[in-house]
């Protein structure tokens, strides 16, 4: 008797296979809601609304400090470009040694910013992360600083060496805290209010370090009152480091009152998944390194270009030369909240790289007054930047952010210590109309790419250049599709008489059929996110 149940119990599930394992996802999930819905009592001052993480100024003062996260890191990488005639002066470099303080800092972010990414998801986590990198960043700082107070450039390099083990990969940190406390909304406007913090402390690092440096005492040795600046930035570096600290436990209190690991995927990161990366992405990639080594290197040399070509003054050259950071510091918010009010991301990213390719066609075969052309590139530079960066949170899935964020990072410092170094090499040998030619043609290949972005994502659907309001409308569908029950009881006996059942899209039925024929499905499906798989998400 107890055998012929087995093979009647065995035979029913064979008939039924969708209805009974649907039921039991039902059962999970509500289970999971329960639980989800036995939030944590705060009381006191955790329970107002700035110590609240439900609460939307709980999230805002989190912002802040994710945005002072780089400030120190943003002021203190172009401590050169500020003083650059300052460092060449007192330790007798030439324009290609010097561009060796913003080369060593790129070169070991090749390989560490994307394992930078790695140890972020799988080994320190975010928190911990954090403060490491930042702590990198204020000794590199000081090894800099101490290098000038001795008189040595070896010393100085090796500390813009130790400082770039941490800048890019904090970068990839800051990322990463930014989508898991926005990624449902504002998303591009936080990405805008992050670069423009950052830039805020390369505008002031821009404008203060060479009066510092002026009020030093002149009695001094040239070196001694270059250290004394440069000692300025690491104070900057510290106050970044206590913002990643206090941040790293307000985020962890948050996971334990909104249970985020309850809500995590559970998915692994395979260094190989790297062959996997999607065509977009990779078209990102390249939009990335082509489109920076056009402007940072740019702005690394651009205090002599200014003062040789238009005849500025060391200040007016500071001035015109920040404008870059100091317009994108205002524009980045307006331009983040105007994508995301309207969306189209491609769209903006390549109005991004025409418009800062006109700056450099500007300054390179007119004298028309510079501050025009600057300020053209510091608002395409927010335009790109706002657009560019939150597509990689569109193309992946949040597990593997880390991951593909700090990729993106590493490829864009390998780019950027070239370059670096290939700037100044031109800038020796052939001048800087040369230089701007071969930015332009740099920003050439950036277009051509964010056009083969927007055909390939045209051709898998568009989702990426989605308007605001059609991503609302597909989020919605996808809410619907797993949420909505039918009005037919499930039969056989296989839980309680009232349950229901979920509507099962082609995509879902389809990939339920070929796993019954044994093919291999993509490792990213998944019964809880196949809305978002059907729409290209997680292709």
């Amino acid at each position: 008797m107890a055998s012929f149940n087995d093979n009647e119990a065995g035979t029913d599930d064979e008939n039924r296979p969708l209805l009974s394992e649907q039921v039991e996802a039902n059962k999970k999930d509500e289970n999971s809601e329960d639980m989800n819905n036995e939030d944590i009592e705060l009381t006191g001052c955790g329970a107002t609304a700035a110590c609240n993480p439900h609460r939307t100024l709980h999230r805002f003062l989190v912002l802040i400090l994710i945005c002072f996260l780089s400030f120190g890191s943003y002021f203190c990488y172009d401590n050169p470009s500020a003083l650059q005639n300052q460092i060449k002066d007192a330790m007798e470099v030439d324009t290609s040694k010097f561009m060796l303080l913003y080369s060593l800092y790129s070169w070991p972010n090749v390989l560490l910013c994307f394992f930078g990414g790695f140890l972020l998801d799988r080994v320190f986590g975010i928190r911990l992360g954090t403060v490491i990198f930042s702590i990198f960043i204020v000794l590199g700082q000081c090894i800099f600083a101490l290098g000038a107070s001795l008189n040595s450039y070896n010393i100085m390099l090796a500390g813009r060496f130790v400082f770039g083990l941490g800048g890019e990969n904090l970068a990839v940190a800051q990322n990463t805290y930014a989508v898991v406390w926005f990624k449902e909304k504002e998303l591009n406007m936080v990405f805008g209010l992050q670069l423009s913090f950052s830039r805020v402390g390369s505008t002031l690092n821009m404008n203060i370090m060479k009066p510092i440096y002026d009020l030093t005492n002149d009695a001094l040795p040239s070196y001694q009152r270059l250290g004394i600046a440069l000692w300025v930035g690491a104070g900057f570096t510290i106050f970044s480091l206590l913002c990643g600290v206090y941040l790293g436990y307000l985020d962890g209190r948050a996971a334990k009152i909104l249970k985020r690991e309850a809500g995590a995927t559970g998915e692994k990161i395979q260094l190989r998944d790297i062959k996997d990366f999607p065509l977009t992405l990779w078209l990102m990639f390249f939009i990335c390194v082509a489109y920076y080594v056009a402007v940072f290197p740019f702005i690394g040399l651009g205090i002599i270009f200014f003062e040789d070509k238009f005849g500025f003054s060391p200040a007016e050259a500071n001035a015109v030369n920040s404008l870059v950071y100091f317009i994108s510091a205002g524009a980045s918010p307006l331009f983040g909240f105007l994508v995301d009010r309207f969306g189209r991301n491609v769209y903006w990213l390549i109005l991004g790289v025409i418009l800062t390719l006109a700056s450099h066609g500007l300054l390179a075969f007119t004298f028309l007054n510079p501050f025009v052309s600057m300020s053209l590139m510091g608002c395409a530079y927010s335009i790109l930047a706002c657009a560019l960066w939150p597509i990689v949170a569109f193309i992946m899935p949040e597990y593997q952010l880390g991951t593909a964020y700090g990729f993106m990072q590493s490829i864009q410092n390998l780019g950027l210590a070239v370059v670096s170094q290939v700037a100044g090499l031109i800038a020796d040998k052939y001048g800087y109309l040369m230089l701007e030619v071969f930015f332009m043609a740099c920003l050439c290949v950036a277009l051509i790419c964010g056009v083969l972005l927007y055909l390939v994502d045209a051709s898998r659907g568009g989702f990426l250049n989605l308007s605001t309001r059609q991503r609302e409308k597909l989020k919605k569908e996808g809410e619907i599709q797993v949420q909505k029950p039918l009005s037919t009881p499930v039969k056989g006996g296989a839980g309680p008489s009232g349950a229901y059942i979920r509507p099962q899209s082609p995509f879902h039925l389809r990939n339920r059929y070929l796993s019954r024929l044994g093919a291999k499905l993509p490792d990213t499906y998944n019964v809880n996110t196949k809305a978002l798989a059907r729409h290209g998400v997680l292709q």
